[in-house]
């Protein structure tokens, strides 16, 4: 698991850990790694901007960011391109899956304002490992929906920058960035890559 370097209570999985979601293996030996309970909260994600509040463990529906307390369950997501992001409050900590589709709905921004509703705004937030600009190819629709940030692939064509979109509906909120590129770092599962069924997960609870 690759931890943030100045939050607590956030973690990054490989395709090495397995997914803790389905593999109750996978989910015990991560458990045991971070010190956290095995009765995680997860969530089926659909690429829209629904968010959860995990008040028990367990499959808790369709959404695509969920929000655990400090006596809560631990919470999770997987991703294998899309970008998960962490918000850190000081009594909460919501996950967000954000692909295209996810940061073009808000589903960052939907997070950010159920933790204020919550009356624990988020003050920190970590973007996870994701599918780079280096990689990105899109058309123009994509950048139009996610309100800009083009940029170019390592061989020429068009991109988007997805973690500099979610950046920017951050705004005043201090980001830390996990820099890695699913695509073209094996450590992590791309469905760009090879179209893998394979997901890593990224887990959160308060510590």
């Amino acid at each position: 698991m690759i931890r943030s370097e100045v939050v607590l209570g956030v973690a990054f999985g490989t395709v090495a850990e397995g997914d803790g979601r389905s593999s109750v293996a996978a989910r015990r030996s991560i458990s045991t790694e971070l010190g956290i309970d095995e009765a995680w909260a997860t969530i089926t994600q659909v690429h829209g901007s629904d968010v959860i509040i995990a008040r028990g463990s367990g499959a808790l529906g369709e959404a695509d960011a969920v929000v655990t307390f400090r006596d809560g369950p631990p919470v999770a997501i997987a991703t294998a391109d899309c970008v998960p992001v962490a918000l850190v409050g000081q009594a909460t900590i919501a996950l967000a899956h954000a692909g295209w589709r996810g940061v073009a709905s808000g589903v960052v921004v939907h997070a950010v304002e159920t933790m204020r509703s919550l009356g624990d705004p988020p003050d920190r937030a970590v973007i996870g490992p994701h599918i780079g600009p280096c990689c990105y190819e899109v058309g123009s629709e994509v950048i139009e929906a996610v309100g800009g940030h083009a940029a170019t692939t390592t061989w020429g064509t068009t991109s988007v920058d997805l973690g500099a979109a979610i950046t920017d509906q951050l705004a005043g909120i201090g980001i830390e960035r996990v820099a890695a590129c699913t695509m073209h770092d094996d450590r992590f599962a791309s469905f760009r890559r090879n179209g893998t069924a394979q997901r890593q997960v990224t887990v959160a609870w308060v510590p």
